[in-house]
């Protein structure tokens, strides 16, 4: 079954935290590019480039969730942050 790229970061920490961003909203998520980074550590001029790649039929949804994110749109409610 086909994969579509939805993003594309830098380093371990990014794509941890896209990874569990996307499956906590019930998202499967590849990551490609992980060889460099675990073997070498790198992430300079793109070597240790992480494609984040989903499902065909998650990858709009994925992009939407992304954006919300960039955008400042998905935050915590006061509620929540007293939890």
């Amino acid at each position: 079954m086909p994969t579509y790229r939805v993003a594309v970061v830098s380093g371990n920490l990014e794509a941890d935290q896209v990874r569990a961003f996307l499956e906590a909203h019930g998202i499967r998520v590849l990551l490609r590019g992980e060889t460099i980074r675990s073997t070498h550590g790198l992430a300079v001029d793109g070597l240790g480039a992480v494609t984040i790649e989903v499902m065909e039929e998650d990858a709009a949804r994925a992009r939407e969730l992304l954006a919300a994110a960039d955008a400042g749109e998905l935050r915590l409610d006061d509620e929540a942050k007293a939890l």
